[in-house]
């Protein structure tokens, strides 16, 4: 049987961001699916979208230049201007401007111009998957209090690709999601996001370029990070796997993220891998086990710190806590690249070819 075609809606859009909203929102309700077109320009939005399956928000069409398609929103009540809360969707050729946010330490999937899933459910919750995020910007200079894209929760068969970030928090935070009201009363199941695929990922002036949390089967290829704080992390999440039931995909293996390229102004490290995590529920610690873990093939830049922090203290490129069974290899600090150092300060590196730190 051959597949009927999707149908497709090409909207005009103006300068009312009420009705842009409504118009986008009055096929999406449908629950349909298909290809919902928007024009080239820079329009806004009175408040979020929310994305169910099958539907593919598309921009302006672009021949290998800057998008051409602007979405801005207020975003009341730290809404993501696209919340995708159904499979097969695609994102693309779109760019987003989010409003200031300042969502709290555990909003990660709240304030953001996309986010895939939820941190908390109030019920046992179906996966996500087949979405498809690509040739995106987002665009947040001067605010650095909430993420710019996140994968959360149950998600799965995600790929994001081209995507440029200007400024944020992180530009784009994986992290678990689980059943519960609060980080402080999970009771589980958790969810945890897996087989996603991250290329060629541009992140400027943000705090961090991205993060990891408690994932398996992910792989991030060609991350191009400039002039952040930090470049990645590789974390196990608040409380590792005490809600994980699915025995057969366990946490923290099969992750390897390559050619990245990092140039950092924090006063701390470019890479973090830890193993351990403390929990919300009951301040315990753990120590998450990775397994199949690579980071391979990275250049660490360290420029000049920012901020207040002592120029005396030495700078690592690489800190690993707690986290045997990952591999470095081939983890290269460039120096020439690097503006002249504050007399004093150091950079700290004893990263070799082929070491499994413990």
């Amino acid at each position: 049987m051959i597949p009927l075609p999707e149908p497709g809606f090409d909207l005009v859009l103006t300068e009312d961001a009420k009705a842009n909203r409504q118009a986008i929102e009055r096929l999406l309700s449908t629950g349909a699916g298909g290809t919902i077109r928007l024009p080239a320009g820079t329009f806004p939005l009175d408040r979020g979208l929310v994305v169910g399956a099958g539907w593919t928000l598309a921009g302006a069409a672009r021949p290998d230049g800057p998008v051409t398609t602007w979405l801005t929103s207020p975003a009341p009540d730290h809404e993501p201007i696209v919340h995708v809360l159904g499979g097969r969707v695609t994102i693309q050729d779109i760019g987003l401007r989010p409003p200031p946010s300042a969502p709290g330490e555990h909003g990660g999937d709240l304030g953001t111009a996309i986010t895939v899933g939820r941190y908390l459910y109030p019920a046992e919750a179906e996966w996500i998957e087949g979405v498809r995020i690509r040739r995106i910007q987002v665009d947040r200079p001067d605010t650095r209090a909430a993420n710019c894209i996140a994968l959360v929760g149950a998600v799965r068969d995600i790929t994001i690709s081209d995507v440029s970030i200007v400024g944020g928090c992180t530009g784009i935070a994986v992290h678990w999601g689980a059943v519960g009201s609060g980080v402080d009363s999970i009771v589980g199941p958790s969810y945890h996001p897996h087989h996603i695929e991250i290329t060629d990922l541009r992140v400027t002036d943000a705090f961090e370029g991205f993060y990891l949390s408690s994932v398996h089967d992910v792989t991030v290829d060609r991350a191009r990070l400039s002039r952040v704080e930090i470049g990645f992390r590789l974390l196990p999440g608040d409380n590792t796997d005490r809600f994980h039931t699915t025995a057969d995909n366990p946490i923290g293996e099969r992750i390897r993220v390559s050619g990245a390229h990092v140039c950092w102004t924090g006063p701390l490290y470019a890479i973090r891998i830890a193993g351990w995590g403390r929990s919300e529920i009951d301040h315990s610690i753990r120590v998450l086990a990775y397994r199949d873990v690579v980071v391979a093939d990275c250049t660490l830049v360290p420029l000049p710190p920012t901020g207040s922090g002592d120029p005396l203290r030495s700078r690592s490129p690489v800190v690993v806590e707690q986290a045997s069974g990952v591999l470095l290899d081939n983890i290269r600090v460039d120096l020439r690249e690097t503006a002249t150092t504050p007399t004093g300060a150091g950079v700290a590196c004893c990263v070799r070819p082929g070491t499994a730190p413990g």
